[in-house]
């Protein structure tokens, strides 16, 4: 997400803005979905020199743009494809360059690969793309190479996004929002593993004291600044915790499991084509209750279909992926725990604000860290399935 300023609602999500945005921009590489071996990959061969990738806990641009960590970076990129049975064609092109990650395109044959690196607040993306890739082949982009340490991603083409394919119509956002559904049923059963794979783990029965550090933390919510958190905007989300907490209970102590919570599921994020749709860029993710996914993906529905919030549509949206849930409670049921879902949500993503910037050098950090505050105000704001007061 763009930064939030002191308003109470956030700009949408957009490619480019968090996380890669990669495997999208060039035709479908004709080695998708294959893989090394899902796991970390030592960074060059034996008796090789190789410049050192550093690995402190720093991110930004200055990191991206040093000379000696591309070198490094690309080292390891090139010997990754050469164990995949692929021969770089062309220079190598940076595509995308953040505080919290970058982006290389890198051309073979008649298509092309991507290599990815992660910020230290996104420092368990390649693991758990790595897991995603073994346990659930057909719904994620499988990576090629991952170097955990390094925090490195190479990643096959992935084909058209569905921003790219024109952002799609209700039943297009429907069926995307059913197959997520379906990606994060069969992934519970791996909640345990995700957290030892370093995961962040945001489930509901710790929201409630992460929330309250959230709010004690003056320099994440820009106190004293024009765009931090109002004085009175805290005293008013601090008479709402009993009941927030009281939220995370109902959904802790609920029929859903815990799962992987992808926290930016945007139109950007999500590959179409084939029997189903893929999703990637897991910087963002943790594991928590499924049904928190629903605030960016309903958000970003309502922007591209221009749909005010509360339309019967994101209605449809919602019941469509709940519909997904059903061996887990009656409708009725699912409901209510989705409300309190999209209640306890933006608070929530001002968390994952937080730790996205972390490692940040500071002077990159002050044009982003307006979201943390943004975010944590939006708990105050209706949610996307109320409709707006008449006018």
């Amino acid at each position: 997400m763009p930064p939030a300023g002191p308003t109470p609602s956030p700009p949408e999500p957009s490619c480019g803005e968090r996380g890669a945005c990669a495997a999208r921009r060039s035709p479908r590489s004709p080695h998708e979905g294959t893989s090394t071996r899902g796991q970390d990959r030592a960074p060059a061969r034996a008796g090789a020199y190789r410049p050192r990738v550093l690995i402190e806990e720093t991110a930004g641009t200055a990191t991206w743009l040093d000379p000696a960590w591309r070198a490094g970076a690309l080292a390891w990129a090139g010997d990754a494809l050469a164990d995949a049975g692929l021969v770089l064609a062309g220079e190598p092109e940076q595509t995308h360059v953040q505080p919290w990650s970058t982006v290389f395109r890198l051309p073979v044959g008649d298509g092309a690969v991507w290599l990815k690196s992660a910020g230290p607040g996104s420092a368990h993306e390649p693991a758990l793309a790595a897991a995603l890739g073994r346990w659930s082949p057909e719904r994620v982009l499988v990576p090629l190479a991952v170097d955990r340490g390094r925090r490195l991603l190479l990643l096959p083409d992935g084909g058209r996004t569905l921003r790219d394919a024109g952002a799609g119509d209700i039943a297009t956002w429907e069926a995307v929002l059913r197959d997520h559904a379906r990606l994060q049923i069969a992934l519970a059963p791996h909640a345990g593993e995700m957290l030892r794979l370093g995961v962040p783990d945001h489930r509901p029965e710790r929201l409630p004291a992460m929330v309250g550090e959230l709010l004690a933390d003056d320099a994440a919510q820009r106190k004293g600044r024009p765009d931090g958190l109002a004085p009175e905007i805290r005293v008013r989300i601090g008479a709402t915790l009993d009941g927030y907490a009281a939220a995370c209970r109902r959904l802790a102590d609920g029929p859903v499991p815990a799962t992987l919570q992808h926290d930016d599921l945007h139109d950007a994020n999500v590959f179409v084509g084939g029997r189903r749709h893929r999703f990637f860029d897991w910087g963002d993710a943790s594991v928590g209750h499924p049904f928190l996914v629903l605030l960016v993906a309903l958000r970003m529905a309502a922007r591209v279909l221009e749909l005010p919030h509360g339309d019967p549509s994101l209605v449809r949206l919602r019941d469509a992926y709940l519909e997904e849930w059903r061996g887990s409670g009656t409708p009725a049921e699912l409901r209510e725990l989705c409300d309190d879902a999209l209640r306890v949500a933006p608070l929530q993503r001002a968390l994952t604000w937080r730790r996205i910037l972390r490692g940040v050098p500071p002077a990159e950090r002050e044009e982003w860290q307006g979201a943390v505050p943004g975010w944590t105000a939006e708990h105050l704001a209706p949610g996307p399935l109320t409709p707006p007061p008449p006018a």
